[in-house]
């Protein structure tokens, strides 16, 4: 007949995972791209040490079961209790794990680009080497204390879990104090002079503490379900308790997703009905009277006004005006071309603008905007944008007035949306966004074909995800994709971290990369220190903060150091009224916690705040980089007035749309 050994063996995961858990506490108030409130604290402290005790949990309760299967083989010695051959054998497991999981590290050590899988396999080498140092510590610290017995529970009247239970904090946080203390006696790892000042640990402790009791007692009901669960399978199936539990494992997480994606499904439903919703600016006539037939939307427009969606609307609201107008809505200043630049416009500045619901597809939504780019007669032009927008259709009004004003209006800009929701939200629309992009610009390559010379130059711009979707149309293609499809120049802010052509373009030895022709930096004045002559070939400039979460974060960081936290970095250093270069010194990757920490850090950046160079905000560089990048001089009289009308534009935009648009896009 067969023993179930797990009836009178307690678990040892819970405590495993709660020495793991603790001693990963202190690694997760280092510091990271940029500082943090005690709240963000407390979500990446709580969120980084429930992760780890439910992986650790995880780990440490499949070698339990491997244990309790041995433990009920026949063959096993006889004079033992079950459960006491169980605890002999997850002791003896947790021992073996550590080298094994020690040589997963050494097979398959870190490498620049690395595929997910290949560190996913190294940490789950490490997480068990992990468990097995967490078991075997208190195992010893059991021993140690002389007041437990190491098997304690396995005669009536001694200890169980409740007895080890205190020893698994103190253990973790004195492990933490050892390795945070050599680490810290590193050279290159001290405070930097000006570093911004932790949160309040306290007050941090307090809010993760709470984080951590919620997700514990998530995992507690999660933990008594499965054993039952477990133990009413293993009655009558074939197999041990500790093996039909981690099927019940998998069945309560089975039910997580399905509710967390009806959930989702709710959400994005409500976020695009929103985001469909009009919103008069100026009153009920915005689409005749403060439109035009430059732009879409307006008298004359196959475009509808309602299908335009919120971004789309205020995008063609926000356009300059060529010339000043007399009846201008109160508060709103005289700001045109011919007023700001001090000479007549060229022309008036052309905004084709295709919302997600003004056709039905990515085919007929291109046909649209090539029929607005022949109504207005945009090919007349001699600079044409194409634009990609983020998530939400969000198109930055400082980018496109720049080159409205740069251009002295001569200059038409076309945009597709591709997704109603937050950029952190579309990420399942890359691809189409993509598909789309490709066919729009091959159409307007086409067409600029067929026209007699002097063409009008194409360029590209494109903001966080849609700096994104616009690289993508060029994977694998490099440089050389952008030349042969007749892209003159191209000017991406805020390219997020997930951009496989931004990768690409660092890769050393590809032949479709010519590295003269593009560039990534921090801010303008890193761009004028490359000097004249690599500045003149330049023509893709990729403009990425180093403090910009969006630009650093990943999937990938739950499993793999990424490259832009290597040991040789360069140092960080503040920049005058910019953002900051470099990543702090004292920030380093560790498993999960790196994660969490950028992930706030991403939060964080797209905070709409001051107009200032920083995080994911972009907007006072953009005139200087749109008239480098773009090949659009201005006299140095000229730049400081588009600098200053841009700045006043910015701020009565910000009366007028109510909510406020964040700047950083969306």
């Amino acid at each position: 007949m067969r023993t179930n050994a797990t009836a009178v063996s307690p678990d040892t995961g819970v405590n495993v995972g709660l020495l793991v858990a603790s001693a990963t506490v202190p690694g997760t108030f280092a510091p990271s791209l940029a500082p943090r409130s005690v709240v963000d604290q407390g979500l990446v402290t709580g969120l980084s040490a429930g992760l780890h005790y439910l992986l650790t949990l995880g780990a440490q309760d499949t070698l339990q079961a491997i244990a309790a299967e041995l433990a009920n083989v026949r063959s096993a010695p006889g004079r033992l209790d079950p459960a006491v051959r169980q605890r002999v054998l997850t002791f003896l497991a947790d021992l073996a794990v550590i080298p094994l999981g020690l040589g997963v590290q050494r097979v398959l050590p870190p490498r620049p680009g690395e595929a997910v899988l290949r560190g996913a396999l190294r940490q789950v080498g490490w997480r068990f080497a992990v468990a097995g140092v967490g078991g075997s510590l208190l195992v010893a610290a059991r021993a140690a204390t002389g007041g437990v017995d190491p098997w304690a529970g396995t005669r009536p009247g001694e200890g169980g879990r409740m007895a080890s239970f205190p020893l698994a904090v103190p253990v973790g946080l004195g492990v933490a104090f050892v390795l945070e203390r050599r680490r810290l006696s590193a050279p290159d790892q001290r405070p930097e002079s000006g570093a911004a000042e932790s949160p309040s640990v306290l007050r941090s402790f307090a809010l993760a503490g709470g984080v951590v009791g919620g997700m514990t007692g998530a995992a507690y009901a999660e933990h008594t379900v499965a054993t039952l669960a477990g133990q009413r399978l293993a009655a009558v199936l074939p197999g041990g308790t500790q093996v039909w539990k981690l099927v019940g494992h998998g069945a309560c997480l089975a039910l997580l997703a399905a509710g967390a994606s009806s959930f989702w499904g709710r959400a994005m439903r409500k976020i695009e009905a929103g985001a469909a919703a009009d919103e008069p600016v100026f009153g009920s006539e915005d689409d005749t009277r403060w439109t035009g037939p430059a732009v879409s939307g307006g008298p004359g427009s196959a475009v509808p006004w309602a299908t335009l969606g919120r971004e789309g609307r205020r995008h063609v609201l926000a356009r300059v005006r060529p010339r000043p107008v007399a009846d201008r809505p109160a508060g709103v200043p005289d700001l045109s071309i011919e007023t700001v630049m001090k000479e007549p416009a060229r022309a008036t500045p052309v905004e084709v603008y295709v919302g997600l619901d003004s056709a039905s597809g990515p085919r007929e939504r291109v046909d649209l905007a090539l029929a607005e780019l022949e109504r207005t007669r945009a090919f007349e032009r001699s600079l044409i944008m194409l634009v990609s927008p983020t998530g939400t259709g969000y198109v930055n009004y400082v980018a496109v007035a720049a080159a409205q004003y740069l251009a002295r209006g001569d200059v038409a800009t076309v945009t597709l949306q591709y997704s109603k929701r937050p950029s952190p939200l579309s990420l399942a629309m890359v691809k189409d966004a993509r598909e789309q992009n490709r066919l729009l610009w091959l159409r307007v390559l086409q067409r600029l074909h067929e026209l007699p010379a002097p063409r009008p130059r194409v360029v590209l711009f494109g903001e966080s995800l849609g700096a994104h979707t616009s690289q993508d149309v060029f994977l694998h293609w490099g440089t050389l994709g952008l030349r042969t499809l007749g892209i003159d120049r191209a000017l991406w802010i805020g390219t997020p971290y997930g951009s496989g052509w931004m990768h690409q373009i660092d890769e050393p030895g590809r032949l479709d990369i010519d590295h003269d022709l593009v560039a990534i930096v921090n801010d303008f004045d890193q761009l004028e220190r490359l000097g004249n002559e690599r500045r003149s070939k330049l023509r893709y400039v990729l403009v990425s903060h180093d403090n910009d979460g969006v630009t650093k974060f990943g999937l990938d960081l739950l499993v793999t150091a990424p490259g832009w936290l290597r040991a040789d970095r360069p140092p960080a250093q503040t920049v005058d009224r910019g953002s900051p270069r470099g990543v702090p010194s004292g920030m380093r990757w560790r498993p999960i916690t790196t994660f969490f920490q950028s992930l706030v850090d991403m939060k964080n950046a797209q905070i709409s705040g001051a107009y200032r160079a920083w995080g994911h905000d972009y907007r006072p560089d953009l005139p200087r980089f749109v008239s480098e990048v773009f090949d659009l001089p201005a006299s140095p009289q000229q730049m400081a007035a588009i600098e200053a009308a841009l700045r006043e534009r910015e701020t009565v935009r910000k009366q007028l749309f109510q909510p406020p648009v964040q700047a950083a896009g969306g």
